[in-house]
């Protein structure tokens, strides 16, 4: 798996999170053969950068969240590998654009190993701690995911 995509509701919060934590892992262990990037099943925050408190909190992880938000594309279940949803909502969606390529499209929860949550909560209504979990979430999930990839 070389093109990895992860997914959210409108591309400003853990979509973009991800990407920048996986992005990050990848330029830590050298690997420049990775097509890492984002969307949103929704296009309200097209052309808009990621939300600003999670910008915040990304950064004192040290952690670049400089994508600018887009919607998903019919071509992106042709153009990546590996298609990764936030949520169940998310998830059902992406399966309802294609359901042909569905095999592509996992669950991000689906590579916690520190907890038990089984989707990757929303924080855009919640405060400093709904981001903080989230990146912890996605730290973890995101490190386990490059594992799985380095792996094969």
């Amino acid at each position: 798996m070389k093109n990895i995509l992860f997914v959210c509701w409108g591309n400003i919060c853990r979509s973009p999170a991800a990407e920048g934590i996986f992005k990050y892992i990848s330029e830590y262990h050298k690997r420049s053969d990775l097509h890492i990037d984002s969307a949103g099943i929704i296009d309200h925050h097209a052309g808009e950068k990621p939300d600003s408190r999670m910008v915040a909190h990304s950064k004192k992880r040290g952690y670049d969240l400089n994508s600018y938000s887009r919607p998903i594309l019919k071509q992106d279940f042709l153009t990546f590998d590996l298609i990764l949803a936030m949520d169940d909502l998310v998830f059902q969606s992406l399966i309802e654009i294609d359901s042909v390529n569905s095999d592509k499209v996992k669950k991000m929860a689906d590579y916690l190993t520190k907890s038990s949550y089984k989707e990757i909560p929303d924080p855009y209504y919640s405060g400093a701690s709904g981001f903080e979990l989230v990146l912890d979430l996605l730290e973890d999930s995101c490190s386990n995911l490059y594992k799985q990839i380095d792996e094969h």
